[in-house]
């Protein structure tokens, strides 16, 4: 969450996607002055995996500033093209924990 750009919203977010054989990739919230433009944690933890050939996720921890940080819909999107089945860890610190799935997120994920 330090390294996160939020000059705008001022919700630092951090993510931490683990990938099937054991390697963890991390990414933060990267806000632009197009608000297009904006990528969030779970988008740049994902690209960062993908780029270095990793395809295959089992679990994703999302923290912040500003207390609960649930994936947002393009994310859960995102996220579905690689693994429905992604388990999600959310919480504002270790003692407050909870976990769903990426399906009890996005029922209906669109997949090819």
């Amino acid at each position: 969450m330090p390294n996160a750009y939020a000059p705008f919203s001022n919700f630092k977010v951090g993510a931490a996607l683990l990938t099937e054989d054991g390697k963890v990739f991390t990414g933060v919230n990267v806000e632009n002055s197009s608000y297009g433009g904006t990528i969030c944690a779970e988008r740049t933890a994902a690209v960062k995996a993908v780029s270095e050939g990793y395809r295959s996720f089992t679990k994703l921890a999302v923290a912040s500033t500003g207390g609960d940080a649930y994936p947002c819909g393009i994310c859960r999107q995102f996220l579905y093209e690689f693994a429905p089945d992604l388990e999600i860890i959310l919480g504002v610190d270790e003692d407050h924990l909870r976990t769903c799935t990426l399906r009890e997120l996005l029922p209906e994920g669109f997949r090819l």
